[in-house]
């Protein structure tokens, strides 16, 4: 099988694949990466870039990926951009070959946001988040829970901000780029930019639902895992 290392999406842990995970599945093993600063991690420091991220989690994504000699990656939103990062920075390793990147609920690594929710109000980020993100995250409805997640969720949605691409050449690695067919946040022709990220193909696939169409659809996505590996 296929090791799929999942980033998740801002404010997420690794804890949100936990139902990709019960699908049954023969091709794929799904293996949730987990940000420093939440959940078994939350005492560890925020990471505030992308880089930053990827560099603390590499001896994560190599163990994950184990000595089967290949490896792909998933990330949704956020988990996008911390998945193409990633694959560049695995490509550089003497590690297992990326098979495929996929890529999920979000435009292409160079789309900069017009309405960005960083140096906000409190008020203001929850509400510009909850407008981004498609939905509200529960915890924000309580204020204990809120201030655990808030700093988690700053710092996510900073680094996605903020994020600039590798000015090298395009990722020799292929791309399927996935969104909801209902998602009313990223467009077919945004999901499809992934294609100028690859030099060697890029697919666009559309799953019934939204844009967390994979918290309610996690069947649907592992089969479009299946279908890529």
């Amino acid at each position: 099988m296929v090791p799929v290392l999942c980033f998740p999406y801002a404010g997420a842990g690794a804890s949100t694949y936990r139902r990709l995970q019960e699908q049954p599945s023969d091709a794929v093993r799904i293996c949730p990466v987990q940000l420093p600063g939440r959940e078994e991690r939350y005492g560890d420091p925020l990471p505030r870039t992308v880089m930053e991220a990827v560099d603390e989690l590499m001896p994560d994504l190599l163990d994950l990926a184990g000595d089967g000699g290949r490896v792909a990656l998933f990330g949704h939103s956020l988990g996008a951009v911390l998945a193409y990062e990633a694959a560049y920075r695995l490509r550089e390793t003497d590690g297992p070959a990326v098979v495929r990147l996929f890529v999920s609920g979000s435009p292409g690594p160079w789309t900069r946001r017009a309405n960005r929710a960083t140096g906000l109000s409190d008020a203001e980020f929850v509400d510009r988040v909850n407008e981004l993100a498609g939905y509200t995250h529960p915890a924000l409805a309580h204020p204990d829970l809120r201030a655990m997640l808030l700093p988690i969720l700053r710092a996510d949605v900073a680094m996605h901000e903020e994020y600039r691409p590798p000015a090298e050449a395009r990722l020799d690695v292929p791309v399927t780029s996935i969104r909801g067919a209902d998602d009313d946040l990223v467009s077919a022709d945004e999901a499809a930019q992934w294609t100028d990220a690859t030099s060697v193909g890029c697919r666009l696939v559309e799953v019934p639902g939204g844009h967390m169409y994979l918290v309610d659809s996690p069947a649907a996505l592992v089969r479009v895992l299946e279908e890529g590996c």
